[in-house]
């Protein structure tokens, strides 16, 4: 190991930024010169390899590749730099050790549970070492068991949950990390530390036109009386910036309050919900959040999942949510709640099969967020929509797409003979969604038309 002065890491996960981030602000006061650092975690990437032998396309690695590129070069004009590993973490952190003479790792919190296994075996190994490790809340608002009833039990519905997290913020206002203040702390270095090229990790150089960071002020305005509108620009788009954390979530949040802008702090407040409901209720990743929904007997056909995947349902408004996300990785969020009804409802598709889709998909996939919108959809989760609540794909398109404007711009042969017929009757699909949900929880079946 060199005989430099001793240095602290700032970990780069998901807050693929230098701005307003709480481990980087206290890591540039720490005393320390910090490095950061950044892993493609080899335990993830090889996941999402379709095919082993062949370079795989996913637009998410190409975001992270970007991000890191612009963090590079902001680094490189204060004199320091930025460390790419791809690798096993233990293996990346082993190399790390080995090179630079670190005193102190900071990070931020990350809430998934393979991420919380991983970091306990990287402080278990820096802790052996003689290494502090620190992590700091950054990616929501409130976490763990910042709100909780009145009993310390973590909220399971949204409504009582917003209100007590409104309540708290009155006596814990947000706070903001000026970063920028303190870059002359960043480790001084003439070296050139080399990202890991996409193709040598397997995966395609691919260019693809990322939504802006910037939130628009007139869609935010706008939020609560356009975002059910598929066809229009209704939604901030913002989704994959906060996923990787490069924008803040704390910013984010100041503004919507600051500006009035409720019903988008809303959205905002049920992204902490769903982190806090995995956080407290881990077994959400493989099975309902109400136990007694396992118990559903599926119809699970793979040739009609096929059909729902590839957006050939019959069902306009569902094919063109579907056909959106196969080409951009985005669905616009009315329509993510249609086609997932329609799949567990419709269809009787276990929701896990629509859930683990999304997951490869979206461009914005976020475990928390994703697993609570589709145990929503299916009846099974936190605050769901009740079991007997089967969306209606054509009152819905007539509610939200009256005029066919968001069908028209993804399924092109809507208005003419190619257009298949639907894949399924909906009075049939209802009465029978009624039915297996009754039998499956032996319960009477009811009815809700949407």
């Amino acid at each position: 190991m060199s005989q430099e002065q001793p240095i602290a890491i700032h970990w780069l996960r998901r807050d693929l930024r230098l701005q307003d981030n709480a481990a980087l602000f206290q890591a540039l006061h720490s005393g320390f010169q910090v490095l950061p650092v950044f892993i493609f975690d080899r335990m993830i990437l090889d996941d999402l390899k379709e095919d082993k032998t062949e370079l795989t396309e996913d637009k998410r690695v190409v975001f992270i590749h970007q991000a890191l590129s612009k963090i590079k070069s902001k680094l490189r004009a204060f004199g320091s730099d930025l460390v790419v590993l791809y690798d096993d973490p233990m293996a990346a952190w082993n190399k790390i050790l080995s090179k630079f003479p670190v005193a102190e790792v900071y990070t931020n919190h990350d809430y998934e549970p393979y991420a919380v296994r991983r970091d306990e075996q990287v402080a278990a190994l820096l802790q052996a070492k003689g290494i502090v490790f620190k992590t700091f809340k950054d990616q929501c608002i409130f976490e763990k068991g910042e709100v909780l009833k009145d009993d310390g039990k973590p909220y399971t519905v949204f409504t009582p949950y917003s209100r007590k997290w409104k309540h708290v913020l009155e006596s814990n206002p947000i706070r903001t990390y000026d970063c920028d203040a303190h870059f002359g702390q960043f480790y001084q270095t003439k070296d050139h530390f080399n990202i890991p090229g996409l193709e040598s990790m397997g995966f395609l150089e691919t260019s693809v036109d990322f939504p802006s960071d910037h939130p628009e002020e007139e869609i935010l305005r706008k939020y609560g009386e356009q975002r059910d509108i598929p066809s229009i620009r209704s939604t901030s788009r913002l989704g994959v910036h906060l996923r990787f954390g490069t924008i803040s979530i704390r910013k984010l949040a100041l503004k919507a309050r600051e500006n009035g802008y409720g019903t988008y702090l809303n959205e905002l407040i049920w992204r902490d919900l769903y982190m806090m409901i995995l956080w407290h209720f881990p077994h959400v990743v493989s099975g309902a959040f109400r136990p007694e929904y396992d118990k559903i007997p599926w119809k699970n056909n793979p040739e009609e999942f096929e059909l729902w995947c590839q957006g050939k349902t019959g069902y306009p408004i569902v094919d063109a949510g579907m056909r959106e996300l196969n080409a951009t990785g985005f669905m616009h969020n009315r329509v993510r709640m249609i086609v997932a009804s329609f799949l567990t409802k419709h269809l009787l598709i276990d929701w896990r099969w629509g859930e683990a889709y999304f997951a490869k998909k979206l461009l914005d996939f976020e475990l928390s967020s994703n697993n609570g919108g589709w145990q929503w959809a299916a009846g099974s989760g936190c605050d769901a929509a009740p079991y007997f609540r089967v969306f209606n794909p054509e009152l819905q398109t007539q509610k939200f797409d009256p005029k066919g404007l968001y069908i028209r711009q993804w399924v092109e042969e809507f208005d003419s003979l190619e257009y298949p017929a639907p894949m399924v009757d909906h009075a049939f699909a209802r009465k029978r969604a009624l039915e297996t949900y009754g039998f499956g929880l032996g319960k009477t079946a009811q009815t809700s038309l949407m």
